[in-house]
């Protein structure tokens, strides 16, 4: 078991660079991320652990299906198709499906997620996949 503790220390992720290390785009600010592997890698077909990001803005177009939680912080993410924006703090969840362009906007200094994620193409609510067509 691998607990994840709202608000707890998270000095134990590993340096992941600038968003553009992870195939994302800087929009705004100095962002850094971190991060942690505790379930698979990034080359598997699931995986899951830690991320963190400090404040500033970047843009994402999702490579695999995520289910995140706020550990700590906040942050604004914003569904580029549907111009749908939603600010997440401790405890929120969401659900993202791949392909979807999501801006996120770190309104606290560092924000922190717990998140499981996958690149398996699975079958999703067709309302939701035409949306993100």
């Amino acid at each position: 078991m691998k607990p994840y503790v709202l608000l707890s220390d998270q000095s134990s992720l590993d340096s992941w660079g600038t968003p553009e290390d992870i195939g994302a785009t800087t929009l705004e600010g100095d962002v850094r991320v971190s991060g942690r592997f505790d379930i698979g890698t990034a080359e598997t077909a699931i995986f899951g652990g830690l991320f963190s990001a400090t404040r500033g803005k970047y843009r994402v177009v999702y490579p695999f299906h995520e289910h995140a939680t706020v550990l700590s912080g906040h942050i604004e993410l914003t569904d580029e198709v549907s111009g749908t924006t939603v600010v997440y703090g401790p405890g929120d969840s969401w659900i993202i499906a791949k392909g979807t362009a999501i801006i996120w906007t770190i309104r606290s200094e560092t924000v922190s997620k717990s998140y499981i994620a996958t690149t398996t193409d699975l079958p999703i609510d067709p309302s939701i996949a035409a949306k993100h067509a």
